[in-house]
């Protein structure tokens, strides 16, 4: 059985079914033995949800101890009686787990609008802490009750030394429609079981989080819920790593590695979709303008449904990355469609002999990579995206019946 949160030192979890959800499992509850430093990033979406208003504000202490999830229904736009409920989810897990409120980050996700459920949800709760495990089992149920449109539980683990001692990091996720991320994405929560300061853990997150979950797009809608959060419990024994260095370093590396994962199982799952598709801007003349040109091709209808049809209508994608308001020179670009650079369709800004049927052969793959060489740089960034698919249309036509 694959590495989970149950892996990680000091981390139980379980995953319960309160009814939200005819069928599925519709609440998580993560928990540390100890208390941890804890950094979160949140949707910038004005209109937000309950629980984010306030894990914004037991945030700013630094520490956490629980996460705390449901699915089923999103919490936002429900007024005071969705705050009160985003709040009553807060303290029925401090009172359980006899921690502080404060140290309670709480997050849902689901359909907009609707009352929050609160009785159910505190139900939940209470047969979450009853059930509290670090067997395996429990993390992946954990990762399966945060899950709405997804068809699959996302998880992901890597481990690494700092100090001679073992660290372990892991984590969940969900999304699959409503992709646009502009801070961090959908809902993710990781744990780890080094020691770290709350400054650095923030520092490492937004910087790991730009990289990963802000580089990829199922639909261009960011969600009024998207929220990513870490805790470090310190029961790995390292000495806390204060400043930056090697220590740090490593860290990072490793959190935005377990972030790249996550956030691309979650494109992979990205609904109705059928392909991953990678995009490589390179030699840019700065990395904000690479990573600008890939969330506008990556998000453009054009290119998704050429990329579905195996069209291969290359022309879209220059079409796409002339539009996203990075300056750069068309009689430069080279572009390629497969991985490696397998194939080139411009050289210098001009067709290649490339015929359409070996492009479309490139497109029929489950995994399509587009690399766009600016020539005019040295910057590069990667993101990810889908393809849009019929399926899509009926999904989200049919959301609420």
């Amino acid at each position: 059985m694959l590495n989970n949160l149950s892996d990680v030192r000091g981390i139980k979890s379980w995953g319960a079914h309160m009814g939200i959800k005819s069928k599925r499992r519709d609440l998580a509850l993560i928990y540390s033995e100890s208390p941890a430093t804890a950094a979160s990033v949140f949707t910038r979406n004005v209109v937000c949800a309950e629980p984010i208003k306030l894990s914004r504000e037991h945030i700013k202490s630094g520490k956490a101890q629980a996460f705390v999830i449901n699915s089923g229904n999103a919490n936002a736009c429900t007024g005071e009686q969705g705050w009160k409920g985003a709040v009553a989810m807060a303290e029925k897990t401090a009172e359980l787990l006899d921690i502080e409120k404060e140290s309670v980050h709480g997050a849902s996700t689901g359909l907009i609008g609707e009352p929050f459920p609160t009785e159910k949800v505190l139900g939940g709760i209470e047969e979450c802490v009853q059930k509290l495990d670090d067997r395996n089992i429990a993390g992946t149920l954990a990762a399966n009750a945060i899950l709405t449109t997804d068809t699959y539980a996302k998880e992901g683990f890597t481990s690494f030394e700092v100090d001679d001692k073992d660290i372990n990091m892991a984590g969940i996720a969900k999304g699959s429609g409503m992709i646009h991320p502009n801070m961090g994405t959908m809902l993710g929560f990781i744990v780890c079981d080094v020691s770290i300061s709350a400054e650095l853990l923030d520092k490492a997150l937004k910087e790991a989080v730009d990289n990963s979950f802000n580089m990829i797009t199922v639909d261009g809608d960011t969600s009024t819920n998207d929220m990513v959060s870490v805790m470090c419990n310190g029961e790995a024994g390292n000495e806390e790593i204060t400043e930056e260095g090697r220590a740090y370093d490593t860290f990072k590396e490793n959190l935005e590695k377990l972030c790249v994962h996550l956030a691309k199982l979650i494109v992979s799952d990205g609904e109705g979709s059928t392909k991953l598709v990678e995009y490589n801007v390179e030699n840019a003349a700065s990395q904000k303008e690479a990573r600008q040109m890939i969330r506008t091709v990556s998000d453009s209808s054009l290119v998704k449904t050429a990329i579905f049809g195996t069209d291969p209508n290359w022309g879209r994608i220059l079409a796409a990355a002339g539009r996203s308001g990075v300056d750069f020179d068309p009689d430069k670009v080279d572009l390629f469609i497969g991985p490696n650079r397998k194939k080139q369709i411009l050289k210098q800004g001009q067709p290649t002999d490339v015929s359409r049927g070996e492009l479309k052969k490139e497109l029929q793959t489950s995994t399509v990579t587009v690399t766009i060489d600016l020539n005019q740089g040295d910057e590069n960034a990667t993101g990810w995206g889908c393809d849009l698919s019929y399926e899509y249309i009926r999904i989200n036509a049919e959301y609420t019946t």
